[in-house]
């Protein structure tokens, strides 16, 4: 098969609504891919069968080959995600939250945990408490631990939410870096003029199968 990713008939039913059916997709890697849909439409949901977290009714995920499910491998391995509300210590500080998350793996040191928040403008130094940050430092927080512990698959669910103008610079600057290391980078965004900016392909979802976008 020799795709990064490829879902292959897929079929969910998502509180009590059919959210896919028979829906196909392969990635090769590296590559920036998007998806874009209305709301409800089911990005996030996909996201999160391609990671594991929900399985599919029906059909095959395909991670580096490797059918999840089978042989006791239900989470994709080696993948960072960013979905939802990442579930923070909010007593913690965002340094203590990183260093409290890598050392799960211990896959990394400090220094590229510091080195990733001065990039998106967290200061490590900061003793502010996670539960005082705003949306827009959640966020940076969010993004940094989907990407810090070099995943070769990066999945983020509307990464620019909650940021100004400087930050979405940034990040869409992170994103380009990570692509040019060799990651596969799966994006949502409801703003598509961010997309067509990063990108190489794009997919709407609609009518509960993917289908290509011409970008703008």
């Amino acid at each position: 098969m020799n795709h990064i990713i490829a879902l292959e008939n897929i079929e969910m039913t998502f509180k009590k609504r059919s959210i896919f059916s028979d829906l196909q997709l392969t990635i090769d890697r590296p590559k920036i891919v998007g998806f874009i849909g209305e709301n409800g439409s089911g990005k996030s949901v996909l996201f999160k069968i391609i990671a594991g977290i929900y399985h599919a009714d029906k059909g095959g995920v395909f991670i580096r080959d490797v059918k999840l499910g089978d042989g006791g491998i239900d989470f994709a391995t080696d993948l960072g995600l960013l979905v939802d509300s990442p579930g923070f210590i909010g007593v913690y500080t965002g340094l203590a939250n990183l260093n409290y998350l890598a050392g799960i793996q211990n896959k990394i040191n400090e220094d590229r945990i510091i080195e990733l928040m001065q990039l998106v403008g967290l200061d490590p130094n900061d003793k502010t408490l996670v539960k005082n940050y705003s949306l827009g430092m959640k966020q940076k927080l969010g993004i940094i631990q989907a990407v810090m512990e070099n995943q070769d698959i990066i999945i983020l669910d509307e990464p620019f939410n909650a940021l100004d103008a400087k930050s979405v610079s940034i990040v869409k600057e992170l994103v380009m870096t990570l692509y040019k290391e060799g990651k596969t980078i799966l994006l949502t965004s409801h703003n598509q003029i961010d997309l067509d900016d990063l990108c190489h392909e794009m997919y709407l979802i609609e009518d509960r199968r993917l289908k290509p976008v011409s970008k703008e």
